[in-house]
């Protein structure tokens, strides 16, 4: 055995950290490949086939599988309920299919194909820096990043091998047989390092040098899935209501699942022993080595799939109580106008930092259609307080206007491919549409109902029927635009362009309308009528820009062909 005075601790701790830091720089660089290449398929996939909870355990695996990461599966279910593509129990059902998926990473590492590691790592590069072709050079990232796992994963074994023979080492792993003290370390670090899949990286390699018995590497497994939960809770810190909520729900399932298995971790390790491929011929340690990983691995897949079997059933229940644990804010908070949806952490994913972006415009529509709703009550019949408020509220949305142009200029610094440009470009030109919009209202209906007060205006009952039908006509075709922008609906577009007509017809039928009360014997005709004429010309330019943000749509869709 080696005395504590020969242990050389500057290698090991190096070689520990280098190859941890590789391992991480791998991991992060194939999920970013993964989500590049398939981040809008994935993101599509997601929200059709959540039709109910099992269907989204499916999805949630499936698709967490694929892009290798259960945070960015989070983040799209967040923003499906947010925008109410998805119920709170929908989403209950694709977080526990996330945890699934996860294991597949420890599926990855446990295959022995370390030697491969720096070829794939040079067949990458090669990929990434000699094709042309985007699509080539993102699998090219992903296949390198994969070899750096692999190439942390070796590094970090070597930097162990010293320790097979240090006997206060082998003392503390021995004392890693209590559940406890292996979920509390498998906890403490996860949270630390805030990735699950380097604490599993960490205990693989652990298990291949043969430091690690099986239940000591399942109670440490078992810990990575509570120390992921604050990896969940930190991410939600300052987002909306939903994002809290999808993340107590993660903690909730995490460690009720684990407090279920606290008493069964040896008969897991019976169970997975009988299944997993055996080391013929090796011994003590060797053996171990040889055979833990997989075991290990197993594991960890069986713990999540049983748990999920387990829990689906009470996803009305989890959803419930989620609710009443995170409830909504009061309203005076809600009052506080401030931007929702964007989250700088996702602009190195270009298909979800604009799926914020589409989501924090449609928070403008909101501002904006209330303030449509808001002002013609003002301008046929209120006070100078009315149209004071109406003008007031375009200061929130001149703010998120602001917020969402400056989210949409760092997007555009990222490497987007042709079609994300289009939709950047979309997006930049609806928001500023949107901001048109409410600068109408503000300056220019504003004022009109000023003029109306200054001047003792009124505008007879009939007039205001007819200006009542052609406004609404115009927040009709906001809405439909809106939900074309926000959901990439060609049919609403088409809806919002077909209604071209329609404010046509209803325009004429105003003009002769007030060209008929010009001559009515009332006083001050004159001026009612410019008043009346100038509401309806805005109101036509203000369905000018809504009819603009639905041909945006159609744009899009031909592109995307």
């Amino acid at each position: 055995m080696i005395a504590t005075s020969q242990l050389d601790i500057a290698p090991l701790v190096m070689g520990l950290l280098g190859g941890l830091a590789l391992f991480l720089y791998g991991m992060e660089k194939m999920a970013d490949a993964l989500k590049a290449v398939a981040g809008d398929r994935m993101k599509h996939l997601l929200r059709r086939l959540t039709t109910n909870r099992f269907m989204g355990v499916a999805t949630g695996a499936f698709v967490t599988a694929v892009i290798q990461s259960s945070s960015v599966t989070t983040v799209l279910v967040v923003g499906f309920i947010t925008a109410g593509l998805m119920s709170m129990t929908q989403s209950i059902g694709v977080i526990m299919g996330a945890n699934i998926g996860t294991t597949i990473t420890a599926q990855i590492v446990a295959f022995k194909v370390t030697k491969m590691a720096l070829a794939m790592i040079a067949l990458g590069f090669a990929m990434r820096f000699l094709s042309k072709r985007q699509l080539l050079r993102h699998h090219g990232k992903g296949i390198m990043g994969l070899g750096l796992v692999f190439l942390g994963m070796t590094v970090m074994g070597d930097a162990m091998q010293p320790l097979r023979d240090y006997q206060p080492f082998l003392d503390s792993m021995a004392r890693m047989d209590s559940p406890f003290l292996g979920i509390l370390a498998g906890a403490t670090f996860t949270a630390l390092v805030q990735s699950s899949s380097a604490t599993t990286g960490v205990v693989i390699a652990m298990a291949q040098n043969g430091f690690l018995s099986l239940p000591a590497g399942i109670a440490v497994a078992f810990g990575a899935n509570v120390g992921t939960c604050v990896t969940a809770l930190l991410a939600s810190i300052g987002r909306p209501r939903e994002a809290v909520r999808a993340a107590v729900a993660h903690v909730l399932f995490n460690v009720l699942g684990v407090l279920v298995w606290l008493g069964f971790i040896d008969n897991l390790a019976d169970l997975v022993v009988r299944i997993s491929p055996t080391a013929d011929g090796l011994v003590g340690q060797a053996k171990l080595g040889a055979e833990a990983p997989r075991q290990i691995a197993n594991a960890h897949t069986i713990f999540n799939i049983a748990n999920t079997a387990l829990f689906i059933g009470f996803a009305p229940v989890f959803a419930r109580v989620v609710q009443r644990l995170v409830p909504d804010r009061p309203l005076e908070e809600e009052a506080e106008v401030s931007a929702r949806y964007l989250d700088a952490g996702l602009l190195t994913t270009p298909s979800l930092a604009l799926d914020r972006a589409r989501l924090e415009i449609l928070h403008v529509a909101e501002l904006v259609k209330a303030m449509m709703l808001a002002i013609l009550p003002a301008i046929l019949a209120g006070t100078r307080e009315s149209l004071r408020q109406v003008r007031d509220m375009d200061d929130a949305v001149d703010a998120l206007h602001g917020h969402v142009v400056t989210y949409l200029g760092l997007i555009s610094q990222t490497e987007l491919t042709d079609r994300q440009t289009a939709e950047f470009l979309n997006l930049l030109e609806a928001t500023n549409d949107l901001e048109n919009i409410g600068d109408i209202i503000e300056t220019n209906l504003v004022t009109l109902g000023l003029e109306r007060i200054e001047y003792g205006v009124t505008v007879s009952d009939e007039t205001r029927a007819v200006i009542t039908d052609f406004h609404m006509a115009v927040v009709r075709a906001i809405d439909a635009a809106m939900v074309a922008i926000t959901e990439r609906n060609p049919a609403a577009a088409k809806v919002v362009t077909g209604m071209k007509a329609e404010i046509n017809r209803l325009a004429k039928a105003a003009a002769e309308h007030t060209a008929r009360r010009l001559v009515a014997d009332e006083p001050n005709r004159l001026g009612a009528y410019t008043v009346e004429t100038d509401i309806l010309d805005n109101l036509k330019r203000i369905y000018y820009f809504a009819k603009r943000m639905a041909r945006a749509v159609a744009r899009d869709v031909d592109l995307r062909g």
